[in-house]
């Protein structure tokens, strides 16, 4: 999906509960933030919200 000097890369983003168990994945391009990701795995989290 992305590029580096060293060929193609890709990113698995996850988000996990308590346990480790993922609730969401997401590939990315490697060289794409990480932030981003992260803030649309939270939003519609309540705040204070137990996985």
């Amino acid at each position: 999906m992305g590029h580096s000097r060293g060929g193609l890369t890709t990113k698995i983003h996850a988000l996990v509960d308590a346990e480790g168990r993922p609730i969401r994945l997401k590939l990315t391009p490697g060289q794409a933030g990480d932030a981003p990701v992260r803030t649309a795995f939270v939003a519609d989290l309540d705040p204070g919200a137990t996985l």
